[in-house]
């Protein structure tokens, strides 16, 4: 049996298949490749957050978006460090979203 999946998986998981005796058909993917995969990637965590109907599930959904998230990070040459400190600068500036404010609309 095959199940087709084309989805960017974590570092250890062909690992793990093969542990499992199965056989893994993969490949190391280019930059733009990449950087596409990691977008389509969150997408799905983000769906993945969305259908967590637990807080233990959704902490672990959280957890695998940070980790893309650092990912991506990386790949733009970036630390999380950089992206909270641009984050703490939005922050001082617009505020973050405790008050949990929705705009309906601005009238001119």
């Amino acid at each position: 049996m095959e199940i087709k999946y084309d989805k960017l998986v974590r570092d250890n998981i062909i690992k793990i298949i093969e542990n499992d005796g199965e056989t893994a058909v993969w490949r190391y993917l280019n930059d733009e490749d990449y950087w596409n995969y990691l977008l389509k990637k969150d997408i799905e965590e983000l769906e993945e957050v969305r259908n967590a109907t637990s807080a233990v599930e959704r902490k672990k959904e959280l957890a695998d978006k940070l980790e893309l998230l650092l990912a991506m990070a990386e790949f733009n040459g970036f630390t999380l460090k950089d992206l909270i400190g641009e984050a703490d600068k939005k922050r001082l500036k617009n505020g973050g979203f405790k008050k949990r404010i929705l705009l309906e609309k601005i009238i001119k």
